[in-house]
């Protein structure tokens, strides 16, 4: 989920520093942020975020009429945040669209924590499982399906596989995957790839000497070969 887009709107510039800060050091970088209401909007409309964060007590234009805005014409995830807990505050707040309430002053993980389960209920996380010619691979699990057993992936031979699958049917180069797994500086890891794809192949492939879906393109890298997902 960390790659959803965040909109922050407050017309206090230091919460506002202090909620990207809060969202950055989490593991978030896609955040948008608003000084007033109106920018709030504008930022809305241009780049369609996955979830705002907003503010009810601004000037000029207040969080309420942000949001009733908003609602008109999209279901964008909202958090309202206020320095103000009244019950009457809460009602006007869902009446208007709001998905959650959060009072000030709050504590960095408990709005870390309204935002991952907002983010779970409006954006559901679909299984990710890769279906190759002799087996199934379940990135969530790290886990390899083949013949009825069941083989673990380490976190190398995940990341490699990982890199593999978002790249399916594509070569993607010898560097390419040994930055993946050791940065900018791999020259020399070459050697270490080699037994990585060695052991993954033992996992995944039911004839590993002669491999069927991850395939080497010799001299340049290798290339993962996918079936349709069984429905």
């Amino acid at each position: 989920m960390n790659d959803k887009m965040i909109l922050i709107i407050d017309d206090e510039k230091e919460l506002l520093e202090m909620l990207r800060s809060i969202f950055e050091r989490a593991g978030y970088h896609n955040i948008l942020t608003g000084s007033s209401g109106r920018e709030g909007l504008r930022l809305w409309r241009e780049n369609h975020p996955d979830i705002i964060i907003l503010d009810v007590k601004m000037a000029g234009m207040d969080g309420f009429q942000v949001l009733r805005e908003i609602r008109r014409t999209s279901k964008v995830p909202v958090l309202l945040l206020t320095a103000r807990a009244e019950a009457e505050d809460k009602i006007e707040g869902f009446e208007s669209g709001a998905d959650d309430y959060l009072a000030k002053p709050f504590l960095p993980r408990e709005l870390l924590l309204r935002v991952k389960a907002i983010l779970n209920r409006a954006y559901p996380r679909q299984e990710r499982k890769v279906y190759l010619q002799d087996g199934m691979v379940d990135l969530d699990k790290a886990e390899v399906f083949r013949k009825n057993q069941i083989f673990s992936l380490t976190a190398k031979e995940l990341q490699i596989f990982e890199k593999l699958w978002e790249n399916a049917g594509r070569i993607v180069t010898t560097g390419a995957l040994c930055e993946t797994l050791c940065g900018e500086y791999w020259q020399g890891y070459e050697t270490t790839l080699g037994t990585h794809i060695r052991h993954l192949r033992e996992k995944i492939e039911e004839h590993p000497s002669k491999p069927v879906s991850l395939i080497t393109i010799k001299g340049i890298g290798y290339r993962l070969n996918v079936k349709e997902e069984i429905l």
